[in-house]
């Protein structure tokens, strides 16, 4: 007779503690993309249940970050890059390896793997089909109203929905104005408020200026009543120097800021969004740049 599997405790504050850190170096690029060294995908470990992948900017220069979340009964990764190759960005099997070593750590049988997403922007969806016929999987295409279906959604922005990893719980909130189908993913495990490109430390791309700014208003208002640790986007584009940014399809940013951001900068994007008050153009502030586009 087999034993069944030892529960993990996601609410044992030792563990939610133990050996975390954002300290790192991503992969940035390279002067010469031709003598590119860095993998295919970076791969950090934030703690032993949460690991955070970055794409490698000569394999595509958007260079986004991805997220691996394990529960006790499934896993989560949200978004799946910009390239769909496996030749070139072997999603899949950097995956199924991480899966592979958690499971001998955590033996489960059936273990399964959600595939979501940020928002659909194709460098966010663009390596789902590598997941197409993979046991124990399901891969919830980014169409909004295939997401908020899943996921639980409905019409109220407000109304945030849960998902229930086996005993980490995410937080899920409505979060369009970049992007309709756009969803913020809150971990309660480690405090990630999990942005897609809402916030991060770039080029904040606004299509719905009152959407956006309703959706900044609801990250607020559930930063101030959840511990967030840490507000996580999908990219680095600005540079260490106070409102300068790399050029778009730039492949080389050795002097990047740190991926993780604030509560107090979601008040500064606020703020700024009242000073911008919905001119078109683009409008430079020091940790972030507010890009309007109308037509």
């Amino acid at each position: 007779m087999t034993s069944a599997p030892h529960p993990i405790d996601f609410t044992d504050r030792a563990t939610q503690h133990a050996a975390r850190s954002l300290d790192v170096r991503w992969i940035h690029g390279s002067e010469s993309a031709k003598h590119n060294t860095d993998p295919e995908l970076q791969v950090h470990h934030y703690d032993e249940h949460t690991v955070i992948l970055r794409q490698n900017m000569a394999v595509n220069y958007e260079a986004p970050f991805l997220f691996l979340l394990f529960g006790d009964e499934r896993a989560v990764l949200l978004d799946t890059g910009a390239t769909a190759s496996p030749a070139y960005f072997p999603l899949r099997r950097v995956v199924d390896e991480l899966v592979a070593r958690w499971l001998a750590r955590h033996p489960r049988v059936g273990y399964q793997l959600l595939v979501l997403h940020s928002h659909g922007h194709g460098d966010h969806v663009a390596a789902d089909a590598q997941f197409a016929g993979r046991p124990d999987t399901v891969v919830v295409d980014a169409a909004p109203d295939t997401v908020r279906a899943f996921l639980g959604l409905g019409e109220d922005p407000d109304r945030p929905a849960r998902l229930d990893l086996g005993g980490r719980v995410l937080t899920c909130l409505t979060s369009p104005g970049h992007h309709e189908a756009a969803v913020t993913y809150y971990d309660p495990f480690t405090g990630f408020l999990l942005t897609g490109d809402t916030v991060y430390p770039g080029r904040l791309y606004i299509d719905d200026w009152d959407a956006y700014v309703a959706t900044i208003d609801r990250l607020i208002a559930f930063a101030a009543t959840h511990p967030v640790a840490h507000v996580l986007g999908c990219h680095i584009e600005m540079t260490d120097q106070p409102g300068v940014d790399y050029p778009i399809r730039y492949t080389y940013q050795p002097d990047e800021p740190p991926l993780q951001m604030t509560v107090a900068q979601l008040h500064d994007i606020r703020r700024a969004l009242d000073e911008v008050a919905a001119r078109p153009g683009r409008h430079a502030f020091d940790d972030f740049v507010v890009s309007y586009r109308t037509g």
